[in-house]
């Protein structure tokens, strides 16, 4: 009895997880069969690293309502295994929790796991300690590469297998790698070993798919035997042409489109990227009056909160918001994007009846006074938890065994330089934005591919402290090797600058402890163009009485240059105004309180507008995500375009 007790106990497990089913391609019928019938997905991409896992449900009913049966997500390698063999699935990283919600909900997963996924996320999801190895051929048979790939897969893989749908889960289709046609390597080993590394995990009855761009090109190095062959194309192009190059690699199944572009990303200092709605929205009906399934990508872009943008090359980092110009907002808010596209949806398939649910309302908290704390030099001791390193020579962030943030190079001038003498670069090495001060007054900036030289005095011992910042991994290219910091020597005039001291910054650690403390009054300085990169603090309080308080709400910060702010210790990303085309940041409400003031840490590296009198920064309920700038980069990177078909 016992036995047979146990055994129920496992059927009815294995019934609440959802019935087990079949989920195959059909390359005589060019479709897929779901449990045997004939079936097409229309999805849509959410990130659940970018949106707080408070609004999960919330987003992903949204999406459901669209007319929507699947959603498309990424797993970020980096995001979970920050540090080798250090795993976080818990919060905000809980990718079961998310996965299982879906299926609660309704919707099916198309699963991206990578290990690479792009994704305009910082280095392409991959870990920047893979780094330690510093020739490592990234995404290649690189036996150092091949071993971390094959312990992170032995972790994440098991997990998710229960969610496949042939075991009752929601996921039934798993990519392998991504765009991998689009990278210089073309390493059919290296495929071929993932293939065997995910079938060796997943088993042989999961669709295995890989994505490329929609030209014979891409899919040369990227399509590979035993996993199925989609393209990705945004909306205006060829549609019809776009599919023919799926045909060159999968002559039958079922025509994918798994990135139909609903918008575009952004860089600082370039326009906001937007496209029209009607132009979506045709080419949506296009694709799906062909029975060709489709992934619009993004449904809804969310957040790079703290330090998680990409970037592209020539060095162009991603700003904090990755709104996309989606269906859905940034904040989840409904669009009229969102409406059309549900309208063309609903011509192609039965649609859910109900009410959506509403956009999340906002609310303005008004001005925020803030004070000046201490300078980054000044708050050294409490920074930096690691200590002083010592070098001849610069060290790069690894060598520092730091990924993220800012790391402070201080150094003293060799000779007297009386008169204005060049602080160089010459090989292009501040990766990726340097902040230089000679004896406590700011000399001016280094820049990635912009500045490489500023002009110093000083006598001879003079302290240079140089603050640099990682502004995001390059995250698309053959550049995603991408090492932060002093990464070459610099010089003074014609000679090499010697005798390193490094520090490490925790500087998330001191905020969330609330370590940072006033500096005792001195005399003002004097007027200059930059100011020392330096914390600024202010609170306030949301009223306990108020029903449906906290509310989300936007940060603005008028007349600040360039920087990063925490609330209540959570990094919510870059600030950089001065530049755009982003100048309010989103503000989840599940990081306030009324339990308490909120506080408002920010790091101004420019100049903050506090001098003379006081500075502030506002709260409102409207988002700015399209101030006009001036674009000086002469690439735009459409990554496949109509030229490509």
């Amino acid at each position: 009895m016992s036995l047979l007790r146990f055994g129920v106990t496992l059927l009815l497990f294995a019934y609440s997880l959802g019935e087990p089913g079949t989920f195959s391609v059909d390359y005589e019928n060019d479709c897929f069969r779901k449990d045997g019938e004939v079936f097409r997905y229309i999805s849509g991409s959410i990130h659940y690293n970018r949106i707080p896992r408070v609004y999960w449900k919330d987003r992903l009913l949204k999406m459901y309502m669209a007319g929507l049966n699947a959603v498309q997500t990424y797993i970020p390698w980096n995001y979970h295994e920050e540090s080798p063999g250090r795993y976080s699935f818990s919060g905000d990283q809980d990718v079961e929790y998310f996965l299982q919600l879906a299926q609660d909900i309704g919707l099916l997963v198309i699963l991206r796991p990578g290990p690479y996924i792009c994704g305009e996320w910082d280095m392409g999801g991959l870990p920047a300690w893979l780094l330690n190895k510093k020739d490592i051929v990234l995404r290649s048979s690189d036996p150092d590469y091949i071993t971390a790939v094959d312990a992170w897969m032995g972790k994440l893989l098991p997990m998710i297998k229960p969610y496949l749908y042939q075991n009752g889960g929601p996921i039934i289709t798993v990519q392998v790698e991504n765009e991998y046609g689009s990278y210089f390597a073309c390493d059919y080993n290296y495929m071929r070993h993932l293939t065997k590394l995910f079938r060796s995990h997943l088993g042989d009855d999961v669709v295995l798919f890989t994505t490329d761009g929609a030209g014979v090109g891409f899919l040369k190095c990227g399509s590979i035997q035993d996993l199925y062959a989609t393209v990705d194309f945004g909306p205006g192009g060829n549609v019809t042409a776009a599919f023919d190059a799926q045909r060159h690699a999968e002559p039958r199944g079922p025509l994918v489109n798994s990135e139909f572009y609903t918008g575009w990303l952004d860089h600082w200092g370039s326009r906001h990227s937007v496209v029209s709605t009607t132009r979506v929205a045709k080419s949506l009906n296009e694709i799906l009056s062909m029975g060709a399934n489709v992934n619009l990508y993004m449904f809804i872009g969310g957040t790079n909160f703290g330090y998680w943008n990409g970037a592209n090359t020539p060095f162009a980092p991603q700003p904090t918001s990755y709104d996309y110009d989606a269906p859905l907002s940034e904040a989840g808010d409904l669009t009229e994007k969102y409406f059309a596209i549900r309208e063309v949806i609903k011509m192609h398939r039965k649609i859910p009846e109900g009410p959506i649910p509403p956009t999340t309302p906002k609310f303005a908290y008004g001005t925020v006074v803030m004070k000046q704390l201490q300078t980054v030099s000044d708050a050294l001791e409490i920074l930096s938890f690691s200590g002083p390193v010592k070098g001849m020579y610069p060290q790069t962030f690894i060598e520092l065994s730091q990924a993220f943030g800012y790391v402070l190079y201080r150094t003293r001038l060799p000779v007297d330089c009386n008169t204005p003498t060049p602080l160089s670069s010459p090989l292009n090495g501040v990766h990726d934005r340097a902040y230089v001060s000679v004896d406590g007054v700011s000399a001016g900036i280094l820049e990635r591919n912009r500045a490489i030289s500023v002009n110093v005095t000083g006598k001879s011992g003079s302290q240079v402290d140089i603050l640099v910042e990682n502004m995001g991994r390059i995250n698309y290219g053959k550049s995603i090797n991408d090492f932060k910091g002093l990464v070459s020597n610099l010089t003074l005039g014609a000679d090499t600058l010697l005798g390193w001291t490094m520090y490490s910054l925790s500087i998330d650690e001191a905020v969330s402890q609330g370590l940072l403390g006033e500096t005792k009054p001195t005399a003002p300085p004097a007027p200059a163009a930059l100011s020392l990169p330096a914390f600024y603090g202010g609170s306030f309080i949301i009223p306990d009485g108020i029903p449906d308080l906290p509310q989300d709400t936007y940060i603005k910060l008028p007349q600040w240059r360039k920087g990063q702010v925490w609330i209540n210790g959570f990094n919510l990303g870059r600030y950089w105004p001065s530049r755009g085309p982003q100048i309010t940041l989103f503000v989840p409400a599940n990081i306030l309180t009324t339990a308490a003031p909120n506080n408002v840490t920010v790091l101004e590296l420019e100049e903050a507008p506090c001098s003379p009198g006081t500075c502030s920064v506002e709260f409102t309920t409207t988002p700015v995500l399209n101030a006009t700038v001036q674009s000086d980069l002469k690439q735009h990177w459409r990554l496949f375009t109509v030229d490509d078909l």
